[in-house]
């Protein structure tokens, strides 16, 4: 044969399952298709849990005359039912009562397990697992439960009606939870950042300022959190141990819209809507930190 013949071409080999790019492409919209059912769901959750929302809102604006209709939307939307609210009751003055005692409660317990889980957390001192356990057992107690010892307490201190009884009921049975929270943070911060900080000079309170409260922030704001909307949403404490209505919190306020024989039904969904108000704006303001509190240590 001729060096000028022609060469046999050679059949290309054959790629099981296709190439390599349709490959991709296929798994690329596969795991495209999987988003959008996850997507999806997440959608039908959240429209599930805002409903409710939804229907109170609704339900503010209702007219008084449409209040038993069977429509979904009213014809229109009352929007005097928030001003009358506000001059038909002492809503006003519930709601600074209720800002007051849940910010009063929220600082008291913050000035205390602050120290509290930082000694913990530092310190390896005998009892210290008993100690723990303890604060973990006083979150089985209910202040329902206690209602009749707490009433007598403040009666022999002189503190029944007042917003200092309010406080200290909900700093008390809140701070276990913030103990135990913050020892877990203050235990996860090396000491020896700390020692650090002291060698260049800085003081134990110092480096407890500078370095250790920065790094614990995310269980701080968890700890404010949770206190927070603990203390706004108590109801049967308030209800017992305060009786005049200036002084109330929300919860107990807007309670006086339920009537003997009737129920202000616009009036008491326009209070609801009023005092969601302020937990939502908290909440939406260091949501980040509560999310990265929560998840913090889950990967190592």
């Amino acid at each position: 044969m001729s060096a000028t013949s022609t060469a046999v071409a050679r059949p290309k080999k054959s790629v099981p399952g296709g190439s390599k790019s349709g490959g991709a492409k296929s798994r690329g919209s596969k795991y495209s298709h999987k988003q959008l059912w996850f997507g999806a769901l997440a959608w039908v959750i959240a429209i599930v849990f805002v409903l409710p929302y939804v229907e109170m809102a609704i339900t503010a604006l209702r007219p008084k005359d449409e209040l038993t209709g069977s429509g979904y939307l009213p014809s229109r939307f009352e929007w005097a039912n928030f001003v009358d609210v506000w001059d038909k009751s002492t809503l006003g003055s519930n709601l600074k009562v209720s800002l007051l005692v849940a910010g009063m409660s929220t600082l008291l317990v913050l000035v205390v397990s602050l120290p509290a889980a930082y000694y913990t957390a530092r310190k390896r001192f005998r009892g210290r697992g008993v100690f723990l356990l303890l604060v973990l057992i006083t979150q089985m107690f209910q202040p329902t439960s206690l209602l009749v010892g707490l009433y007598r307490e403040f009666y022999i201190l002189d503190l029944l009606d007042s917003y200092w009884a309010l406080v200290l009921v909900n700093g008390a049975f809140n701070l276990a939870f913030s103990v135990w929270i913050l020892t877990a943070y203050f235990s996860a911060i090396p000491v020896e950042l700390e020692e650090a900080a002291m060698i260049d000079g800085a003081s134990r309170i110092g480096a407890l300022r500078r370095v250790t409260l920065p790094l614990a922030m995310p269980g701080i704001v968890t700890a404010v959190i949770f206190t927070f909307i603990a203390a706004w949403n108590e109801f049967t404490v308030a209800l017992v141990l305060v009786t005049t209505p200036d002084k109330q919190p929300m919860t107990v306020g807007i309670n006086s819209f339920l009537g003997a024989y009737r129920v202000e039904w616009q009036y008491l969904f326009a209070g609801s809507v009023v005092a969601i108000v302020p937990v939502v704006i908290l909440f939406a303001y260091i949501e980040k930190h509560v999310v990265s509190g929560l998840t913090a240590g889950s990967v190592k």
